[in-house]
């Protein structure tokens, strides 16, 4: 009986070994994206289907806005799109959608961080979306003019008395009532806070 010697591995049969089960791994987890993108539509073109309960995009429409119907004076009736975002955060271009601004009735007043004085404020909010985020905003006016408190007593009246300072309170403002609409409503639809007054001593 003769005996076969094994020929011991080399340095040569552990590259390949770690070679397969790089390539191995590196097909496994473009096999998961592949079919997490074909379950999710992205493969097909098709899109998720959308919640009716969902705020819509509203077009801007190249004729003017419907005259009301009799009895129904002072209402205006906007073409609504049917643009599909996957969340509020889209950057709209302000030329194809319909901006509605939603004045805040009450001012705000509230204490700066530093203590050495207080702001005074009137805000607008803008809107690209149809009437839900209209009726959101009202029905949740309480949590955002607490929200908006809060940001504004966390203010240095230094930075918020030069135009980037103001640029960062709208911003934070934006942030601050999108996040209530998005914990209330389950969207926030909110593109910018415009201030109507302002007033910092």
């Amino acid at each position: 009986m003769t005996k076969i010697k094994e020929k011991p591995e080399g340095k040569g049969g552990k590259n390949k070994k770690m070679l397969l089960i790089g390539v191995g791994a590196t097909l496994l987890t473009a096999g998961g994206a592949a079919g997490g993108m074909y379950l999710s539509g992205g493969v097909t073109g098709k899109e998720a289907k959308e919640d009716p309960h969902r705020p819509k995009l509203v077009e801007r429409s190249e004729e003017p806005a419907e005259p009301p119907a009799e009895g129904e004076e002072g209402k205006v009736v906007h073409k609504e799109g049917t643009v599909s975002v996957k969340n509020d955060k889209v950057k709209v271009d302000p030329k194809k959608f319909e901006v509605t601004y939603v004045a805040l009735e009450q001012s705000f007043t509230a204490n700066l961080a530093d203590g050495a004085g207080f702001v005074q404020l009137g805000i607008s909010l803008a809107t690209y979306y149809d009437s839900k985020v209209v009726a959101n905003v009202e029905r949740q006016a309480v949590p955002i003019r607490s929200a908006v408190l809060m940001v504004l007593s966390q203010q240095d009246a230094a930075v918020l008395s030069t135009p980037q300072g103001k640029q960062m309170l709208q911003r934070d403002l934006t942030r601050s009532i999108n996040d209530v609409l998005r914990q209330k409503e389950g969207f926030g639809g909110i593109d910018n806070v415009y201030f109507t007054n302002l007033v910092i001593q």
